[in-house]
């Protein structure tokens, strides 16, 4: 399975940006999907999980209620809606894709994609 997240770019804080993922070579409708973080000088953190069909969602403490996960599985695409956006937003976001995946971490996630560069001016 390839993944692709595109749609980062530089937004001033309080503004919304929407990440697409991309997902080819596979059978998208099986597995869950991650999207993840990592700041600079940071480590990768979790952002959100949605399972296979769209019916489960969890988020980071940090993003709950500005940030919305969906999926269109007759698109083989994934979707982090970003609102109300922050400075401490800015990292570059990936997303992952797997079937055995835990909640909150990276375990289980089989499949990564390159990342796209979210930027919050203050």
């Amino acid at each position: 399975v390839q993944l692709q997240a595109s749609g980062g770019g530089l937004v001033q804080a309080g503004g919304s940006l929407r990440l697409s993922c991309a997902a080819s070579g596979g059978t998208f409708s099986s597995l869950n999907m991650g999207w993840f973080r990592q700041a600079p000088g940071k480590e990768r953190e979790f952002v959100g999980h949605i399972n296979w069909s769209g019916g489960t969602t969890y988020y980071t403490d940090s993003v709950k209620g500005r940030f919305t996960i969906s999926r269109d599985n007759a698109k083989n695409a994934a979707y982090l809606q970003m609102n109300s956006l922050k400075p401490e937003d800015t990292a570059i976001y990936c997303c992952a894709a797997g079937v055995g995946t835990v909640p909150y971490s990276r375990t289980g996630y089989a499949y990564w994609g390159q990342g796209t560069l979210v930027t919050v001016s203050s």
